[in-house]
């Protein structure tokens, strides 16, 4: 069971190395300008691999489950399904239901655990765990650890972790069948949680230090993005970087190096690449010599 990109490494190691009996993805959604459906990448891959895939809108569909019963799984692999499974589904395989997750638990429960751990923390990984009815709570089979780059969006990460997640699964899951591996509680007292993002949390706020922004422009890239106002037009920033870590007008535009930065609280936010609403996506050199007003009287050329 599982949706976009991300689980792509997961199914593709499950049918190299044990039978695949069926793939569940969510429905085709509308996508693109034109809105036309678009497939799940795991339908795409599971269909080029030759797999039965269903995609229920809800696994509350009776016909759904009645499929699951048939294909009689010893255990039903979960990798960003995006649908919650309840009690009928998760106690149907020998083996239960074993979710491939995107970072250490009990840290970084919920939806958004990569944007989290990039936005906090500068160490992260995958943890195979086996399945409850809570958000994130089950027993953890196995985990593995992975430093943060400085540098790294979470589109970069989450391949990085995808990969991981892929190979300890499929080292994991021998173990387990052989009663090799014990399922070990989570210490929910630990537990941090990660909720789903939205587009308008993608708004830079200057009264948080610089070097938080950058790391929220590398957590929010590839989506929700990050974004300010200029002109009234919102400004999408791709990559920044900091300079300084005096305390400056908040919002303030600066000149630094050629570039443009934004004062905030702690530091100058340093615009490296930049995209106004409506035209292509620019170096923050090439932005500013269009941006003939980014100076206000009252703010200075460093």
């Amino acid at each position: 069971m599982g949706s976009p990109d991300f689980a792509l490494p997961t199914l593709e190691v499950l049918y190299q190395h044990f039978n695949v009996v069926g793939v569940v993805t969510q429905p085709d959604r509308p996508a693109g300008r034109g809105k036309r459906l678009r497939p799940p990448d795991v339908k795409v891959m599971a269909e080029a691999l030759g797999l039965p895939v269903i995609q229920p809108k809800s696994l509350k569909d009776p016909t759904a489950l009645e499929i699951l019963e048939n294909w009689n799984p010893d255990v039903i692999v979960v990798a960003a399904f995006g649908q919650i499974l309840r009690d009928n589904v998760l106690t149907l395989p020998k083996f239960g239901c074993v979710n491939v997750h995107a970072s250490l638990l009990p840290r970084w429960r919920g939806a958004a655990p990569i944007q989290s751990a990039i936005l906090y923390d500068d160490v992260t990984g995958v943890t195979i765990m086996k399945m409850d009815k809570g958000l994130d709570t089950g027993q953890i089979l196995s985990q593995d650890a992975v430093s943060i780059p400085m540098d790294m969006t979470a589109g970069e990460l989450s391949d990085r972790l995808a990969q991981l997640g892929a190979g300890l699964l499929v080292k994991t899951l021998p173990l387990y069948f052989n009663g090799e591996i014990i399922p070990q509680p989570q210490e929910d007292e630990k537990a941090t949680y990660a909720p789903k993002l939205n587009k308008s949390d993608g708004q830079l706020e200057f009264s948080q230090p610089a070097d938080f922004l950058t790391r929220k422009v590398r957590a929010f890239n590839p989506w929700p993005g990050t974004y300010q106002f200029f002109d009234c037009t919102r400004l999408k920033v791709y990559q920044a970087h900091v300079e300084g870590s005096e305390s400056l007008k908040h919002g303030g535009r600066y000149v630094v190096d050629g570039l443009p930065a934004w004062g905030t609280v702690r530091g100058l936010l340093v615009l490296d690449e930049v995209q106004m609403e409506g035209k292509s996506r620019v170096s923050g050199e090439a932005f500013l010599n269009g941006a003939k007003n980014w100076i206000d009287e009252e703010e200075d050329v460093k």
